[in-house]
C-alpha cells in the first residue's frame, strides 16, 4: 500500500512540479544529512547577517500510523491522483 501511494504522490509531484528544489523529505538522492547541512548553511549565513533566526522542529514519523487509510485513499481519487 506505502509503495503504491509512493509511487502514485512522486509522479504527480514531479508531472506538476509541486516539489521545490529546497524540499528534501519524500524526494531521491536527498538524506536527512543533507538536509541538516542546508539549514545549517542558511541559518549560520542569516546569523552572520545579524539577522534573526526562530526554528520550529515537527516529528512526524509516525504521522501516517493513524491515518485511516481508506479515507486517504479517497482522497487522493478525488484530487485525479489515481488517473496521473
Amino acid at each position: 500500500m506505502e509503495q503504491l501511494i509512493l509511487e502514485i504522490t512522486s509522479k504527480h509531484t514531479n508531472d506538476k512540479k509541486v516539489i521545490w528544489s529546497s524540499q528534501h523529505g519524500f524526494t531521491k538522492e536527498k538524506s536527512c544529512l543533507i538536509s541538516l547541512l542546508a539549514i545549517y548553511n542558511e541559518t549560520t549565513g542569516l546569523v552572520d547577517e545579524g539577522r534573526a533566526v526562530d526554528i520550529v522542529c515537527l516529528d512526524l514519523h509516525k504521522a501516517f500510523d493513524i491515518v485511516f487509510h481508506k479515507m486517504l485513499i479517497e482522497k487522493f481519487m478525488s484530487y485525479w491522483l489515481d488517473n496521473q
